[in-house]
């Protein structure tokens, strides 16, 4: 039986990405998935549609993390399509790399919007939501959240909240049987980095150099994690931050 049979996710920001290799993990450990996306309908109806080819059932919602409302849809979908919610994985989030002098409000309210106040909102409904049962929450972090590097200002904080987040709901949420947890990742291969231009770079070649098992990282390297962090496996973990960046701090 596979080590999610029955249970059903959402996974926030999953039409690219590491969201995009979370939800197609967890509907290969026999997971039903919301695939949430904000903007890209096409690439999170991609996913759906891997996850559909390898016998997987899956919906595509569109939403906002940052807006209480569209976070609320996200849980009724769920309820709807598969009969409710047992795992939240968050992903969503957004960043700019750019030194001190170049952050304008509107940017640390965009960042700050998507990373952490959409944690906090899908947190809030996860927990009206999960059954006696209890669930598993997930939250993406990053490397960044204790190593920020130069230009990182904004997205260091935000990530630095997330870990904050993950334990205080860890300690909150714990008698209800649900867990909190996040994952680190250092540098991964996804479209956002590549956008950024760091894919192919001399920072990446800089990092990988750094980096004891000498490669970056891919988005399964992190869905194998979450996927762990989901299922029964993991039922002792609670309050943890795994760092999943190939040996670099």
């Amino acid at each position: 039986m596979s080590s999610l049979s029955g249970k059903v996710a959402i996974v926030t920001g999953a039409s690219k990405g590491i969201g995009a290799a979370i939800a197609k993990g967890l509907a290969a450990a026999g997971a039903a998935v919301v695939v949430n996306y904000a903007s890209s309908r096409e690439g999170a109806g991609r996913v759906v549609a891997a996850i559909e080819a390898g016998g997987g059932r899956a919906v595509a919602v569109q939403g906002d993390v940052a807006r209480a409302a569209d976070i609320s849809g996200l849980f009724e979908a769920a309820k709807t399509s598969f009969g409710g919610a047992d795992i939240l994985v968050n992903n969503a989030g957004v960043f700019r790399f750019e030194p001190l002098e170049a952050v304008s409000e509107a940017e640390f309210h965009r960042q700050f919007d998507t990373n952490v106040l959409g944690v906090v909102l899908a947190i809030q409904e996860a927990a009206r939501h999960f059954g006696p049962q209890g669930g598993s929450i997930v939250n993406i972090s990053s490397v960044a959240s204790f190593n920020p590097q130069p230009n990182s200002l904004v997205y260091a904080a935000t990530k630095a909240a997330v870990d904050s987040i993950t334990l205080s709901m860890a300690r909150e949420l714990g008698r209800r049987n649900i867990r909190v947890n996040s994952i680190a990742p250092g540098g991964v291969d996804t479209e956002g980095l590549r956008h950024a231009g760091i894919v192919g770079s001399e920072p990446e070649k800089a990092l990988v150099a750094v980096t004891p098992l000498g490669r970056f990282g891919q988005p399964d390297d992190i869905a194998k994690v979450a996927v762990f962090l989901a299922s029964d496996e993991a039922a002792w973990v609670s309050g943890e931050r795994i760092t999943a960046s190939g040996g670099w701090r």
